[in-house]
């Protein structure tokens, strides 16, 4: 065991443990986002359409906060990226709790989306740039494991808390997110110089900028699978909480079967990095995206807490699958000179699976039953699976060609 630990943990450099120390303190307070749904519902009147359009305009904002955070990764800087997106996320928050109208609520969404979400960006950037290619799995996976660690805590106490006072749930939150700020002001260094992979000025890595990103088919086939996944992903945070509500399970309930993703991730983790090692990362998308599918499809025939607690520990194990692979391989997709907007475009995947996951959500739900909304989840997990089958081939060659060392011609000899 020591040995195993020693392995798993030793030798990372010292800004990735204060980047992962900042990543657990935040997630432990990520209360909001968490029972939004429930909170609009229940505190705000809003219907279940209604509830998720507030929610996709969050990731319509999230969409706008990623592409910028990673132009700004790379012109401004990581750190002050980081540290002003942070700051500005604490503010909104509060705001989110304290507005009554529904118009301010919706342009709030709108705006906590911006500056929550362009904090992906600079943080991915960062770790790739701080962390060697060799433990970049380990770092990401601890990564992971710290979200999913303060993610469990999180979920059973904002059900507590929401039980005494919704607004407590923004405060705690905003407390936490300027924790984070505050470390990284004080203890993270900026990395102006990524290392990391060569900068290429062929095929592979075109002139710098969002153009660049845009015009490479490879990634962006790589983008929309992951547009996909995230929407069946993130039903769990927008449809999820209301069909337990309309089986009489509450806010309290919820939390509780939800935090059993962090607890499994927690406790499970860390070990996923042996277990995919060496083993095709196309082959490892897929299965986890039939996984997630089927996990989130039997909740078609869920109606009690232990049955709801079955199909979350289902996707969770894809989620686990999942999280290392697609984490490293974005990395390795990501020339240096612009690494901060692929992570953006990225990003801007999940942004995109933000908005359209709770309106489409609601709309089926609301419309065609619930049976429809998770049984389509499960068709659309297994499409991923042969997405990353047939596409994945090429994206491992285009990493192959990044790796690829540059190699400067010796100058000519006079004569």
């Amino acid at each position: 065991m020591r040995s195993w630990f020693r392995d798993t943990t030793g030798g990372l450099p010292t800004t990735f443990w204060y980047l992962w120390t900042g990543t657990l303190i935040n997630r432990l307070g990520s209360f909001v986002l968490i029972f939004m749904a429930i909170y609009l519902t229940t505190e705000r009147g809003f219907s279940e359409t209604q509830a998720g359009l507030v929610i996709g305009l969050f990731g319509a904002g999230s969409a706008a906060g990623v592409t910028v955070g990673g132009v700004l990764a790379d012109r401004w800087g990581r750190r002050p990226t980081l540290i002003t997106a942070h700051i500005g996320t604490a503010a909104l928050l509060l705001t989110l709790g304290l507005v009554r109208d529904r118009w301010a609520i919706m342009a709030t969404a709108v705006a906590l989306g911006f500056f929550m979400d362009a904090v992906r960006p600079p943080f991915q950037a960062m770790m790739v740039d701080v962390v060697p290619e060799r433990d970049r799995l380990r770092a990401f996976t601890l990564n992971y494991w710290a979200i999913n660690l303060g993610f469990a805590f999180a979920a059973v106490l904002a059900g507590l808390a929401a039980r005494a006072d919704f607004l407590l749930l923004f405060v705690v939150d905003a407390a936490t997110t300027l924790i984070t700020a505050t470390i990284i002001f004080l203890r993270v260094r900026d990395v102006r110089r990524p290392q990391g992979f060569a900068r290429r000025r062929d095929a592979a890595a075109p002139a710098a900028g969002l153009r660049t990103v845009f015009s490479d088919k490879v990634f962006l086939v790589f983008v929309l699978l992951n547009v996909l996944s995230a929407m069946v992903f993130l039903q769990h945070i927008s449809m999820l909480p209301i069909a337990m509500g309309k089986d009489g399970l509450g806010p309290s309930t919820y939390g509780t079967v939800i935090a059993l993703n962090g607890v499994l991730i927690v406790f499970g983790q860390l070990f996923i990095p042996r277990l995919v090692k060496g083993r095709s990362r196309s082959h490892t998308l897929a299965l986890s995206s039939v996984i997630i599918g089927l996990g989130f499809g039997l909740t078609a025939v869920a109606g009690t807490a232990i049955l709801y607690a079955v199909t979350v520990l289902i996707w969770t194990i894809g989620e686990m699958l999942n999280s290392p692979s697609n984490a490293t391989l974005i990395g390795e997709l990501s020339p240096a000179d612009v690494r901060g907007r692929y992570q953006g475009v990225f990003s801007l995947s999940w942004s995109v699976a933000a908005f359209l996951a709770p309106v489409v959500g609601g709309f089926v739900m609301q419309h065609a039953g619930n049976a429809a909304l998770w049984l389509g989840c499960a068709a659309i997990g297994v499409a991923v699976g042969l997405g990353h089958l047939l596409s994945g081939p090429a994206r491992e060659r285009r990493a192959a060609a990044l790796r690829e060392p540059v190699t400067t011609p010796e100058p000519a000899l006079a004569g």
